[in-house]
């Protein structure tokens, strides 16, 4: 498929590698209407390309994203009434969703401020790199909104646990990029002139494995959030039945048995 983003940059690779770039660094990055929608919609795409492998998610300027613009979404929120105010929050939700349900890797790129909408877009990405100024807020309550927004009251506390979740959710404070680190939010921290090639490397590493089989692990991992141990066990019995039979998994045996590295395809 072909791209043209209106309200983000975005470059694809040879590797399959897609580097989406958030790209309003006068104002650290802030999302409108426009770029919420084009965001949710571009991910929903993803879902059925398959020469994409992955996915890295990244801010112009060093910083990722301040969350919605104050003078273009936050100001225009104050007047609608429920049913455009329902409208919206659905909308952002549904980014998160597509971030969610596309079969490939998210991987987010993190420098600088990492705030609200931001915060939560790092959030439902599969990994998080990070620099070591970046500083990460779910800010809402400074807003006098509930930390309950974009999925943040599920997600948050299985990445960090729920009392520090309910910490940063109930005062909306930075999240330093070492609590993050030791917290188990961000994957690594990385030098600010490294962190963008470093992770477009890391998803290049994903995008060379058997893409067939991630699209299926990225899937369990959403589906055994809300299953018994009994249910899980039997959905990944089958879900790995069905990855047997694809050619990636013949090409790893053979590969195995030449004593060669297997070239995956992705079927």
């Amino acid at each position: 498929m072909r791209y043209a983003p209106e309200n983000f940059l975005m470059d694809v690779n040879n590797a399959g590698v897609a580097v989406m770039t958030l790209n309003r660094p006068e104002k650290k990055n802030p999302l409108t209407f426009d770029m919420y929608a084009e965001l949710r919609d571009t991910f929903r795409r993803f879902a059925g390309d398959d020469d994409l492998k992955a996915i890295v998610i990244t801010g112009a300027g060093g910083n990722f994203c301040s969350g919605g613009d104050v003078h273009e979404i936050i100001g225009p929120l104050t007047g609608m009434d429920m049913k455009g105010l329902l409208k919206f929050t659905r909308m952002t939700g549904d980014l998160v969703k597509g971030i969610r349900h596309c079969p490939q890797p998210v991987l987010s790129a993190i420098d600088g401020v990492c705030a609200g909408a931001g915060a939560a877009i790092a959030m439902a990405s599969d990994m998080r790199y990070a620099t070591p100024s970046a500083k990460t807020a779910f800010l809402f309550a400074r807003v006098g909104l509930a930390g309950a927004d974009m999925g943040a009251c599920a997600m948050l506390p299985r990445l960090i646990g729920q009392g520090r979740a309910s910490e940063l959710l109930f005062t909306g404070r930075s999240m330093s990029a070492d609590e993050g680190k030791r917290w188990g939010f961000f994957n690594a921290l990385i030098d600010a002139d490294e962190l963008l090639q470093r992770t477009v490397d890391y998803a290049g590493k994903l995008a060379a494995g058997p893409n067939f089989a991630h699209g299926f692990t990225k899937n369990q991992l959403n589906m055994e959030w809300d299953m018994s141990l009994d249910a899980a066990i039997e959905a990944e019995a089958q879900a790995q039945a069905i990855c047997m039979q694809s050619g990636d998994f013949k090409r790893a045996y053979d590969a195995f048995v030449a004593r060669q590295r297997p070239e995956f395809q992705g079927d």
